[in-house]
């Protein structure tokens, strides 16, 4: 068996090299395999399917108007609007158009996977090589790239920006285990504390839920080691390197936490979406919700049977390789976030669901899965790296993977037409559906109109359309420009939600809109004659704090990175520990 000091992690260049490549080749061709169905059967029009295309349609048309960054919705609800991207992290919403420049929108879904699935792979073997040999490292690298939970996302749940926060999991945690001593760096403490941060705000710009599961988890297993090692500069560590990590996605947490008051946010938690329903095999009165609840908990049983086997067999693989004290640490800490992911899914948990702050607004347990995924593949990596039975390991897995593959392809909706559909529905000037939790306080949007001009008169009955005459200067997704030109004083209905971001001006003179009964559509009291009506969405407080939240963070994490100060390796300040 080899030892722990001679498991290769900074080879010869030439060797590391042709190890990168061999990862980079076997990911891209499990994703290529993932994406295969959809070549032949059209996209896999998931649950979340139409949310993430529409809004990167939305994305696409506003890059062409000039706005680079938005963060108003134009087609959301009929061409009405909705604060989509101030509360939905950025990164997903901003690659997939980025793709549509590469390859025909029909095709961006395909290119996402296959790119968000790579990095998956090429993350897993950054952390499996720390701890197995390069063939194990390599299955890893397959295993966690088509780890069932990521076949369910990438067929079933069609949840991209989950996606791409998973994929970023295993470097998040290879940091985790280096700060906390369980694996050894050469890096400064400060320095891995930095790369920690810096994946860390990747997961949360990615992936809200995602990021309340990494906040978590980390937590967890920074507090363990810190009584593990009777060491409160590790929990020091981790709550620092936790603190600058959320500063770092401070432009969107700050204003995403500020204006929930100005939406509906608690349609997040509506019937359906409430943890206490979405438990492992829970039924409901929804026959539809209930079905897809019991694919999702097969699909998470099989993941925890396979994790708790591989743990038994795995543990003196383990502290065989990477050594008896850090081996035993690591296996523990694997088993640790095995055995929480797990709980937490179980209903016997609700009781935690509801004490834990925003814990609730995961909404899904089985989401646990997502952090299950990285012991189930670092596990099976080390049963698969044993000389004896490996190969029969990895064939079942394999086989495993390939049927869980097989049985959501079959069971998922697919649809070749969801992307041109969607491209239609908005040149047409009809826009999409809106989101429930992002409705403006005090707007049902179901009662808005489908199709509707950009303004119309409302006020007074009895005017005529030769009375009013509307100018059309400006029509963007975040600035509104028209001349009125009335015989009389009239109120005018736009489309478009009234939000307190919006700064409308009449003849420059700001004005508080008002908004009809049922819904939150803007409604503005235009005097006789000529008036000048503007209505622009503006930098609003709470944004302008989180970017300069997030640009002090980068200062931060830059003078961190660079200080010469403490340079020692963490090798050497774990090495002191375990003297101890």
């Amino acid at each position: 068996m080899t030892p722990a000091a001679e498991v290769p992690t900074n080879g010869p260049p030439t060797a590391d090299l042709r190890g990168w490549l061999a990862a980079l080749g076997v990911s891209l061709a499990t994703s290529l395999l993932i994406v295969a169905p959809f070549f032949w059967r059209g996209t896999a029009s998931g649950h979340d399917f139409e949310f993430h295309a529409t809004s990167w349609l939305d994305v696409a048309g506003q890059w062409k108007e000039g706005i680079l960054f938005p963060r108003w919705a134009e087609w959301a609800n009929h061409g009405f609007g909705e604060p989509r991207f101030i509360f939905y992290p950025p990164l997903s919403w901003l690659l997939a158009p980025a793709l549509s420049f590469i390859v025909p929108w029909s095709y961006v879904p395909v290119a996402f996977i296959v790119l968000v699935q790579t990095i998956a792979g090429l993350s897993a073997f950054a952390l499996t090589r720390r701890v197995l040999p390069e063939n194990a490292a390599l299955f890893g690298a397959i295993c966690y790239a088509g780890n069932p939970n990521a076949l369910l996302m990438a067929y079933a749940r069609s949840d991209y920006a989950e996606l791409l926060a998973s994929a970023f999991f295993p470097l998040l945690f290879l940091a985790v285990f280096q700060l906390t001593g369980v694996l050894e760096s050469s890096l400064a403490r400060w320095r891995v504390v930095v790369i920690f941060a810096i994946t860390l705000a990747i997961v949360w710009l990615s992936n809200a839920p995602a990021g309340v599961l990494a906040n978590y988890s980390v937590a967890l297993l920074f507090i363990w080691a810190a009584f593990a090692e009777r060491s409160w500069k590790l929990l020091a560590g981790g709550a620092a390197g936790i603190a600058l990590g959320l500063g770092l996605a401070g432009f969107y947490i700050v204003p995403a936490a500020y204006e929930q008051r100005w939406v509906d946010i608690a349609q997040a938690l509506s019937a359906g979406l409430l943890p206490s329903e979405n438990f492992l095999y829970t039924a409901i009165s929804d026959a539809e919700h209930t079905r897809f609840n019991w694919i999702a908990s097969t699909v998470a049983v099989a993941m925890i049977v396979l994790t708790g086997i591989a743990a038994i067999a795995s543990r003196q693989e383990i502290t065989g390789r990477v050594g008896r004290t850090r081996g035993e640490r690591l296996w523990i800490a694997l088993v640790l976030l095995a055995g929480t992911a797990t709980a937490l899914m179980l209903r016997l948990s609700l009781f935690v669901w509801e004490l834990l702050p925003k814990l609730r607004f995961v909404q899904f347990p089985w989401r646990w899965m997502s952090i299950l995924a990285l012991p189930f593949t670092v596990l099976l990596a080390s049963v698969i790296a044993r000389r004896r039975f490996g190969w029969l390991w990895a064939s079942m897995l394999i086989l495993a993977l390939f049927w869980t593959g097989r049985f959501l392809v079959r069971h998922t909706w697919w649809d070749p037409d969801d992307i041109p559909t969607l491209q239609a529905g908005i040149a047409a000037g009809e826009g999409f559906d809106g989101t429930d939790e992002y409705d403006p306080m005090g707007d049902d949007h179901y009662n808005l109109p489908a199709k509707m001009p950009r303004a119309r008169v409302v006020s007074p009955k009895d005017a005529k359309d030769s009375t009013t005459r509307i100018y059309f200067d400006r029509w963007t997704a975040e600035e509104r420009a028209m001349l009125v030109v009335s015989e009389r004083p009239v109120k005018l209905a736009l489309r478009l939600l009234n939000y307190p971001a919006w700064r409308v001006e009449v003849d420059g003179a700001a004005v508080a809109p008002e908004h009809s009964e049922d819904s939150g559509q803007m409604i503005l009291v235009v005097p006789v004659g000529e008036s000048r009506v503007t209505a622009r969405f503006e930098r609003t407080r709470d944004r302008t704090v989180g970017a300069v939240v997030s640009v002090l963070s980068l200062v931060v994490c830059l003078i961190l990175y660079v200080a010469r100060a403490g340079r020692s390796s963490l090798s050497e300040s774990a090495a002191v520990s375990s003297s101890r």
